[in-house]
């Protein structure tokens, strides 16, 4: 089976706290966005073997695993052990999706190995978030308000179909630093997560106004700075960091203006490309 699976943007991110375990709870608008990943799965008499096609420029900032440190390994690995099978398969992994981009892209290449190996076997895992938070998510894609440490997913009105430019820099932010230097912000600005919620049940064409992402002021990446300040000078509505760091996306009210700042994006050697928010993570290639 082969399917296109998505990437994510944070519309919104807020960190609210922090527990005992040293996790932190979140309050978050995920949306699917058309810049795609490429999964293949097929099922062998036994083990698991994976193979990569990722493009120098991904490459270069942040090299991808090819072996069982792939979350998409681990995917197949806990399907197959919750499940007792004793088979095994090959997944190959063609990426689309920047990594170290705040998008998603190992966790939605989780999801669609979970996904393909359900829809070949008929079977399922009842705890996808062991893989990592974000992976219950990918299983349905679209929007949602995503709270706790991503385990809480409430569906909300459909936002697909805005036009979005999507760039990313050379540079890659590590998690784990930028969540410590969440922890050493003093008096942050919350973004309005609930507000933005409203406002894309009520009266999306506004909601842009309320996104935001509390990590812009905890990571300071001068390349995020140099993308923001392209996107808003060449008409975007809103540019926003997504995740923690390092992609930036801008909404646009048209395509024509969305492909001339992507254009401009790239001729400063950015990462850059035009897409559009989606209803779902998957598309199904072959079956």
């Amino acid at each position: 089976m082969k399917v296109k699976t998505a990437a994510k943007i944070n519309l919104a991110l807020d960190v609210t706290g922090k527990l005992p375990n040293g996790y932190h709870t979140l309050e978050s608008v995920f949306q699917t966005v058309g810049l795609y990943d490429e999964i293949s799965v097929e099922l062998t008499d036994k083990g698991i073997s994976l193979t990569c096609e990722v493009p120098e420029e991904f490459a270069a900032s942040d090299p991808i695993p090819c072996d069982e440190r792939n979350i998409a390994y681990k995917a197949a690995k806990l399907f197959f052990e919750e499940n007792g099978m004793d088979c095994g398969c090959h997944i190959h992994i063609k990426k689309g999706i920047p990594s170290q981009a705040g998008m998603g892209g190992g966790s939605t290449d989780a999801a669609a190995v979970l996904y393909c190996l359900g829809e070949l076997t008929g079977k399922s895992v009842s705890r996808p978030e062991k893989l990592g938070a974000d992976v219950p998510f990918f299983l349905t894609g679209g929007t949602a308000c995503v709270e706790g440490i991503g385990e809480i997913i409430k569906p909300v009105a459909d936002y697909s179909g805005r036009i979005l430019v999507i760039a990313k820099g050379k540079e890659g932010v590590s998690t784990a630093q930028a969540y410590g230097n969440i922890d050493s912000l003093s008096a942050p600005n919350h973004p309005e997560t609930h507000k933005l919620v409203e406002a894309i049940e009520s009266f999306p064409d506004t909601a842009y106004r309320y996104f935001g992402n509390l990590f812009e002021q905890a990571v300071e990446l001068a390349e995020v700075g140099d993308i923001k300040a392209a996107m808003l000078e060449n008409d975007s509505l809103s540019a926003v960091m997504t995740g923690s760091g390092s992609a930036v996306f801008g909404l646009f009210s048209d395509c024509g203006t969305a492909e001339k700042c992507a254009e401009k994006l790239q001729n400063m050697g950015y990462f850059a490309c035009v897409c559009e928010t989606v209803p779902e993570s998957f598309i199904i290639i072959e079956n």
